[in-house]
């Protein structure tokens, strides 16, 4: 296309906003606001009450946990509802923690993880423990091999997430599982599935992990609520105490309008709708290959997540001149705000690469057409600015 040309074709196809930043978040689903409204304005117990009232709330969370665990592959009684992923990684990092604390004061961590995970790993690291940190390699996978070398009879957590939020790759959670106990080893395995869960298959069983953690807001479902797996048998340290609810683990009245949400959300996830992601993440990563001077940093294993750059294009300018066209992606994590990602800065990649580096996250209600107008608005920008040297 000329540049006249890329940019009524632009004029035209920007007209409604064009969402691929699904990896920060996901719009509700109309299934999930709707189950939403019907629990704050017809289904409004407090499911602790004894009355008619309370006791039909109670039945609901227990049918949506039921679902959830349906769609989890895991028992009801492992999940505790949780607020997001961030508490629930949080939680069971530092509750991992506290069971081993007997046994040692060895972490093992990836240094990609989420910062939901190296956050609390770092206070830990502060109250005397050590930290082992796997670093990927340029593909941005961690190494079971390295795994397996770096466990220690004092290690007591290896926390692993399942997808990348920022590349897409996935990890070798089920090899470090069996890795864990083929060495004999007491760590418990956390794993951040928040970027996983219904995009790609798996079971915390098939997984071998003792503690999971998935956020609802990357699934179509409101902010505000999650779901924590515990192995049937493992007892933690409660998260808050109180009332005794979620079997004393987490106190506090259930938030049962996020709750049926998020199971609302679930069951409107069809079994098509992953192989439909990915089709239109193939479109674009073909598309997007044809912008003068872009580099793929990470095509991404999961249906939704791929990673490109513009060298010499800072990033945040690439971000504000597609949001000036309707078009949302975003530089990296959300939970960076505007600051340098360690996920891509631990591949090693060259500065101009880091510079100008944009993840793009697709949703089922992403299209081909989509793909096409990020790749002209950003052969658009190749041709009216100019790369910093």
């Amino acid at each position: 296309m000329s540049d006249c040309e890329t940019a009524t074709f632009l004029s035209e196809v920007t007209i409604m906003p064009i969402y691929l930043d699904h990896a920060a978040t996901t719009p509700v689903c109309p299934q999930a606001a709707q189950a939403a409204l019907a629990a704050m304005t017809t289904g409004y117990g407090n499911p602790s009450a004894r009355y008619a009232l309370g006791l039909e709330t109670a039945n609901q969370v227990k049918t949506w946990r039921a679902i959830l665990a349906g769609r989890l592959g895991c028992l009801p009684e492992e999940l505790t509802f949780v607020s997001c992923g961030t508490e629930g990684d949080n939680w069971a990092i530092q509750a991992a923690a506290d069971f081993g604390k007997r046994i040692g004061k060895h972490i093992i961590t990836t240094a990609i993880e989420h910062t939901a995970v190296l956050e609390p790993v770092k206070a830990l690291a502060a109250q005397g423990y050590e930290v082992t940190y796997l670093k990927p390699d340029r593909s941005g996978h961690i190494s079971p091999d390295h795994l397996a070398a770096a466990l220690r009879p004092d290690t007591v957590l290896v926390s692993m997430m399942l997808v990348n939020n920022e590349l897409g790759t996935l990890q070798p959670v089920a090899q470090a599982a069996q890795a864990i106990k083929s060495s004999g080893s007491p760590a418990l395995l956390h794993c951040d599935a928040v970027q996983g869960f219904l995009k790609v298959p798996f079971t915390p069983k098939g997984l071998g992990v003792d503690l999971l953690t998935i956020s609802g807001h990357k699934i179509r479902a409101p902010k505000g609520i999650g779901l924590q797996y515990i192995r049937k048998g493992l007892r933690l340290k409660p998260m808050l105490l109180g009332g005794g609810q979620e079997e004393g683990l987490r106190s506090g009245t259930e938030p049962t309008a996020q709750i049926a949400a998020l199971a609302a959300a679930c069951q409107a996830w069809g079994e098509d709708t992953a192989a439909h992601i990915q089709s239109v993440k193939e479109h674009a990563l073909k598309v997007l290959q044809q912008v003068p001077g872009l580099e793929v940093i990470s095509p991404g294993d999961a249906p939704h997540i791929c990673a490109i750059s513009l060298p010499g294009y800072p990033s945040e300018m690439l971000v504000r001149d597609l949001s000036d066209q309707g078009i949302y992606v975003s530089s990296g994590s959300a939970c960076h705000k505007g600051k340098p990602s360690h996920v891509f800065a631990a591949l090693g990649l060259p500065k101009r690469t880091l510079m100008g580096i944009l993840r793009v996250s697709f949703g089922p209600d992403s299209t081909p057409a989509e793909a096409d107008a990020l790749a002209a608005a950003l052969t658009y920008i190749t041709r009216t600015r100019i790369a910093m040297r």
